[in-house]
């Protein structure tokens, strides 16, 4: 005889009110993100066409040509004055304009320290170069057994390693949360680091959203269990 499937009591649906507080928690997740990143692009761009358009000659601003301004335009001309001058300043004549505008500046001395700040600032971000960070880690930060992500950055040279007397020095930067362009800057012996596979992005989204995003985790391919070969059929009786 075959039995009867045993009926399961469904579980009760939530309150109306738990289910529409559900419901626009979830909507929140999705319209947020996007409502803040246009907003602020939008503020970057309206900034920049504020401070761009009013060193536009009067002849040549918009305002005076078709009456009202145009919404980007500011950005436009900042982005085609800067390729210009990165431009002019690859060739040999600009190149020596340059280094004679920065010997100007050298000779200023509190002017001196904000440029070269500034400058290394910028060169840092950005550079084209790919070796700024090499890979996400976790080191013993603040104390033994607490551990922080950070990002190695290129090995200490010269005086660093002659004054430590550690020939395996590594150069990690311990960003901080929720803005991990502050941090610490620290030199932890090479056998102290323990690198991590997730990517330099991965890494980034987890400290900037305290913990809340982190990488896809890794699932473990399913296990095989091994055929089991039948008995024969004397082995049965």
């Amino acid at each position: 005889m075959s039995r009867k499937p045993v009926k399961r009591p469904r579980a009760p649906k939530p309150p109306l009110m738990q289910r529409l507080r559900g419901d626009f928690l979830t909507g929140l997740v999705i319209v947020l993100p996007i409502f803040l990143t246009i907003y602020v692009v939008w503020g970057l761009v309206a900034l920049v066409d504020s401070r761009v358009i009013p060193l536009i000659p009067a002849r040549y601003n918009p305002e005076n040509i078709f009456g009202r301004n145009i919404f980007g335009l500011g950005l436009l001309v900042f982005v085609v004055f800067t390729t210009l001058i990165g431009a002019l300043t690859k060739g040999y004549v600009g190149a020596r304009v340059v280094r004679y505008g920065e010997s100007l500046v050298e000779r200023m001395p509190i002017i001196r320290s904000i440029y070269n700040a500034l400058k290394q600032v910028a060169t840092t971000v950005f550079s084209q170069s790919s070796t700024n960070f090499e890979q996400a880690c976790v080191v013993e930060f603040p104390r033994k057994d607490v551990w922080s992500i950070g990002f190695v950055v290129n090995g200490p040279k010269g005086e660093l390693l002659e004054k430590t007397g550690e020939p395996d020095l590594v150069c990690v930067f311990i960003a901080t949360t929720p803005n991990p362009t502050n941090g610490y800057l620290i030199y932890v012996p090479a056998r102290d680091v323990v690198m991590l596979d997730m990517s330099l992005e991965d890494a980034a989204k987890l400290i900037m959203s305290a913990g809340l995003v982190g990488p896809a985790e890794t699932k473990a391919p399913p296990v095989k269990t091994p055929a089991v070969a039948p008995r024969p059929a004397s082995a049965r009786a």
